[in-house]
């Protein structure tokens, strides 16, 4: 379409005689009265335009709501104020950290790990049961310092509830820090 348009524009700028290669348009000089070859774009973009001529050089699009007017309930968009803490838990295999972050703010309240070197010192090994059981200990001392008293977990998909994750949930609670776990 965008050569269609170029193929018409060259025609009638040369007054339908001849059409110029497309890689060159027609514009007049400033200071001259003759007209002057100048390249299309640098790239040639033109070619890589998607559908719509928005985006150049895009190869994979965002995927659009099939219904953008859609209803977002009351649930869905409170539920960031009514439970304002998260909890995360980040298990590997060579250690282990948690951290309990607000919500609206996206600020880390409070966090845990043992890479941190008061806690590596003192643990014998950085990523077995005991040591998920120290992290949740002080992560919930670091959350009452930052009058945090509840906050909810969810579970990653690729993570089971059991295990470290269990140890370190369930230190919290122990601790006194209320958690309220959603399992799908």
């Amino acid at each position: 379409m965008l050569r269609l348009a170029c193929r018409k524009l060259c025609a009638h700028m040369n007054g339908g005689s001849e059409i110029r290669h497309l890689s060159c348009t027609q514009r007049s000089a400033f200071h001259s009265a003759r007209p002057s070859l100048a390249p299309r774009s640098f790239f040639g973009v033109e070619d890589f335009l998607d559908d719509d001529n928005s985006r150049p050089y895009t190869y994979q699009k965002e995927k659009k709501s099939k219904n953008p007017n859609k209803h977002v309930s009351f649930k869905q968009r409170t539920v960031a104020y009514m439970e304002p803490f998260t909890l995360d838990v980040f298990i590997s295999k060579r250690f282990v950290s948690a951290s309990i972050t607000h919500r609206v703010t996206c600020k880390q309240v409070a966090v845990a790990g043992t890479n941190s070197k008061d806690i590596k010192a003192a643990l014998k090994s950085r990523s077995d049961i005991p040591a998920c059981l120290a992290i949740g200990q002080i992560l919930a001392d670091r959350a009452r310092e930052a009058d945090v008293y509840t906050a909810s977990y969810t579970p990653r998909e690729r993570d089971k509830f059991e295990g470290k994750i269990r140890a370190v949930v369930q230190s919290l609670i122990d601790s006194g820090i209320d958690i309220k776990i959603y399992l799908d």
